[in-house]
């Protein structure tokens, strides 16, 4: 039986993250009471820290938990739960759609009509409820996928990342193999959508980026191009791997501003350009070229349209490696030198992790 109460991170003042202790949740009748054992910040941790991710409302209450990529244990379940028992290994997605609107039927629930209606059955873990950041959380039946025995709980954090890979692959309605991909920002999503792009059989690959150690770890990784934008002409380099045609496929996973526009003139005519990355400012960019050139631009948010459950398949198989992505770790209690790591990125963070919770007995 789990405790009363848990050690959890709350938001404070806008920039601030502390712990503190609060009730373990009770579980409903489609839930699953998890035992964090891994969680992980990203880039959207940060906005959700400065407060600026909830607009001017503020975060839904004064005790609110963020966390949205963590892994852990089954210890308890709800009354009509029989997908999982208690001592399961399990990943979540952060996304539950109220599963009732046009978009949740039709399988886009990160798209869910009802967004932010708790009341019409709509969830976003640390985002809209309570999320990772704390060693027990509550989380729809449907949102969890068991992991297989050789994944462990690190790697198995990090496929919520590859999840936001694969479903932008999904948008692209095609096969991937064959295509030449270029892919935008060498961050945990860019990394991750080069093996991705590997293993869907894409050829050429080409990543794009700034930082030399990234760069480094996408040659690793399969790329089969990597490029140094602030020394070289990236536009030019993809066309020229390409044969001067331009790339099918360009993911733009950086968020930088002047990305998009970099992306739409890199992409062959009829190519795809697909926006992963969030953007901190409105973008400019050359629309008449993407029109004249029949140039496609879709975007995606999140892990949607089952893409966890791919991501586990593809790591249960031995075929993703995120070991190398996993710079740090640090104890929940210091969750706040842990976010300024990340931000600052201290001793080239990548993915950084909180250690919430451990059972020596455990997987």
């Amino acid at each position: 039986m789990p405790p009363e109460t848990m050690l959890a991170a709350v938001l404070g003042e806008p920039g601030t993250i502390t712990t503190t202790r609060l009730p373990v949740p009770e579980v409903g009748p489609d839930d699953v009471l998890v035992q964090v054992r891994r969680a992980s910040l990203c880039g959207s941790d940060l906005k959700i820290r400065s407060q600026k991710f909830f607009g001017g409302d503020g975060p839904p209450s004064k005790a609110f938990v963020p966390g949205h990529e963590y892994a852990g244990v089954v210890v308890a379940v709800g009354s009509s739960v029989d997908e999982f028992a208690v001592g399961d290994r399990v990943v979540t997605e952060a996304h539950r759609g109220c599963m009732r609107c046009v978009n949740c039927l039709s399988g886009s629930y990160t798209d869910c009509l009802n967004s932010g209606k708790l009341h019409k059955g709509h969830r976003t873990q640390g985002m809209t409820v309570n999320g990772g950041f704390a060693e027990y959380v509550v989380n729809h039946v449907s949102t969890l996928h068991l992991l297989p025995d050789a994944v462990d709980f690190d790697a198995a954090v990090v496929l919520t990342t590859v999840g936001s890979v694969m479903h932008a692959f999904d948008a692209l309605g095609s096969l991937v193999v064959g295509a030449s991909v270029a892919v935008i920002g060498p961050g945990p999503i860019g990394l991750l959508a080069v093996q991705v792009a590997r293993q869907l059989g894409a050829a050429p690959v080409a990543l794009i980026g700034t930082r030399a150690s990234r760069l480094e770890l996408g040659k690793q990784f399969g790329a089969d191009l990597v490029i140094d934008s602030r020394t070289e002409d990236s536009v030019a380099a993809v066309r020229d791997l390409t044969g001067g045609r331009g790339a099918d496929i360009v993911l733009e996973c950086s968020g930088a501003g002047p990305s998009v526009d970099q992306a739409i003139r890199m992409a062959k005519r009829s190519g795809k350009v697909v926006l992963v990355g969030f953007f901190e400012q409105p973008v400019t960019a050359d629309l008449n070229h993407a029109v004249m050139n029949g140039i496609s631009l879709q975007t995606v948010r999140g892990e949607g349209a089952g893409s966890v459950a791919r991501a586990v398949s593809l790591a249960g198989q031995g075929r993703m490696d995120t070991n190398a992505l996993v710079t740090h770790h640090f104890p929940l209690e210091d969750i706040g030198e842990a976010f300024d790591t990340y931000a600052e990125r201290r001793g080239d963070a990548i993915k950084v992790m909180l250690d919430v919770s451990d059972d020596p007995q455990a997987p």
